[in-house]
């Protein structure tokens, strides 16, 4: 089933989308939401709204979502199945959907301990939920949007119209066993697919070679992440402690010599996303600037992504 979906129109006109991340508030404060939709308009075609990030509490991804689309931008609302049973979740989802989201990925979620890895306390004594995982997500909302029927079997009026994805990270170990964790992902409903940030993109282009060979491009959009990298000290965090991201040893060493670390870190950023898009089968990228997005639209503008299509630009 097509939804309204103004991402789904772009990928599917063929061409390379652009999606960017926004981070909600600590806190109830709506200008904080609309600050960032006023920097962020018109560089990305979709803009996902992460729900509870690293196991923090911030603002509902569905108010945020719901802000952002008053403010004209079309959200990605982030669902995790770490926080709600399936009775919350298609709730959510419904109610997500009486507001005007078209877009929807369903993730896992941090784990809650994660929150209380940095700076923050967060709620690592928090039991976590997971009665259903991300893929059976992936089914749950497919089954209520293409048949109208609850998890439960209970009819449902109204089925929401969404653009459904998921996340895949290629080069998570096992790394024999994540093709075929996207196919189960594909197989139960994802249309598109946003990767775990890519860094090591040789390693990227390997797995995209089998998803390929099974398919599995053809199938779903791929859309790759890119992290902008603000530090050295920041890479070697995330290829010690975040799963599935693989930094290159050269790549840390280039952000401790530079001079400039935001400058480096842009032109880093600029380098992936040219050398993913040369990668057959990836359809996109999704742009992950971690409380700044304010890069976003520079990084946009260096990489020729602009302008995007408007939405009567696309069929």
């Amino acid at each position: 089933m097509n939804s309204s979906s103004n991402l789904q129109r772009v990928l599917e006109s063929g061409e390379f989308a652009v999606t960017g991340e926004v981070g909600p508030p600590m806190g109830s404060e709506a200008e904080a939401v609309k600050a960032k939709a006023k920097i962020l308009q018109g560089c990305c075609d979709a803009y996902n709204v992460t729900d509870n990030q690293t196991a923090v509490v911030r603002m509902s991804s569905i108010a945020a979502s719901a802000i952002l689309l008053s403010e004209g931008l079309e959200p990605v609302m982030q669902m995790v199945c770490r926080d709600r049973n399936r009775i919350a979740i298609q709730s959510d989802i419904l109610g997500a959907a009486a507001l005007g989201i078209k877009n929807c990925l369903c993730l896992s979620g941090d784990h809650q301990s994660f929150g209380a890895a940095g700076k923050l306390h967060g709620h690592p004594g928090a039991k976590n939920v997971y009665d259903i995982d991300s893929i059976q997500l992936l089914s749950v909302l497919r089954d209520l949007r293409d048949e109208g029927k609850q998890q439960g079997g209970d009819a449902v009026s109204g089925p929401p119209e969404m653009f459904i994805g998921a996340a895949w990270t290629p080069l998570g170990d096992p790394v024999d066993f994540r093709v075929i964790r996207l196919g189960k992902k594909v197989a139960a409903g994802a249309q598109f697919i946003q990767t775990q940030s890519i860094f090591d993109v040789n390693g990227f282009a390997k797995q995209m070679k089998i998803v390929r060979q099974e398919g599995l491009h053809e199938k779903a959009f791929i859309m790759a992440g890119i992290i902008v990298p603000k530090s050295a000290g920041m890479l070697k965090y995330m290829n010690k402690n975040v799963a599935g991201v693989k930094v290159p040893e050269e790549l840390i060493k280039r952000m401790e010599q530079a001079s400039d670390r935001k400058e480096e870190g842009l032109k880093v950023t600029v380098e992936l996303i040219e050398q993913v898009r040369q990668i057959e089968g990836v359809r996109g990228v999704h742009i992950q600037a971690i409380e700044a997005e304010g890069l976003i639209p520079e990084i946009v503008k260096r990489a020729n992504l602009l302008p995007r299509p408007a939405a009567g630009d696309v069929n």
